[in-house]
């Protein structure tokens, strides 16, 4: 009867993704290392350890809006779910390695982009924990079934470099948020009206109005 172990042991960004992707370099080992496991249908989520790590003042800034005031973190600051993820493993005995895809977003609406972005550096505290199904042959060469044991688990410091150059990759000197529909309306006729030629301009002029109201205010 299987008994497998998972290790991460490398992150890299795919470099020909269509969309922004983070693979993990998975081992897997089984226990008796002769016996032979015919395939793995792998789940697992991935957690944020957000307590595991140190934030410098511009960070806890930009964390507000995900734990609050630093003041507060004794009680907000917790492990947060970042995603879930597949994988397939194939026929292997005793040890084998596999990629865990991780589709990743820009969308600075989910929490897990907001924490990425709040760093300026060091590496993000993971936390693995793994499900699935393991088929393998018994001593007859029946097919057999067994679930992955619900206490597999490993934990893994991932550069914040490697999501950083993925977003680069993926949006070049740019990020992007979602909006309302009725407020993207709203500004799609504010650019019409004024003649704006790109939202860069749009978000320009804009911000231009609100600081001349600022300034008016402390006449």
């Amino acid at each position: 009867m299987p008994d497998l172990d998972f290790r991460i042991v490398g992150v890299e960004a795919a470099a020909r993704g269509l969309t922004p992707l983070i693979q993990f370099k998975l081992e897997v080992t089984n226990t008796p290392e002769t016996e032979t496991v015919q395939s793995v249908m792998l789940q697992a989520q991935i957690q944020i350890q957000a307590p595991q790590r140190a934030y410098d003042a511009p960070e806890r800034e930009k964390l507000f809006e995900i734990f609050g005031t630093p003041d507060q973190w004794g009680q907000t600051l917790r492990t947060k779910l970042w995603t879930h993820a597949n994988a397939n493993i194939r026929q292997f005995s005793g040890r084998t390695e596999g990629i865990l895809p991780v589709t990743c977003t820009y969308d600075l609406n989910v929490m897990a982009t907001k924490y990425f972005y709040a760093l300026n550096g060091g590496s993000v505290p993971l936390l693995f924990l793994f499900s699935g199904t393991i088929f393998y042959l018994n001593s007859e060469n029946r097919l057999q079934v067994q679930q992955v044991s619900w206490n597999k688990e490993c934990t893994y410091e991932m550069p914040v470099t490697v999501w950083r150059e993925l977003m680069d990759h993926h949006y070049p000197n740019s990020a992007w948020i979602s909006l309302d529909r009725n407020i993207f309306d709203r500004l799609y006729e504010y650019k019409r009206r004024h003649g704006c030629a790109t939202w860069e301009k749009t978000m320009e002029c804009l911000l231009a109005q609100s600081e001349d109201v600022q300034m008016t205010k402390h006449e």
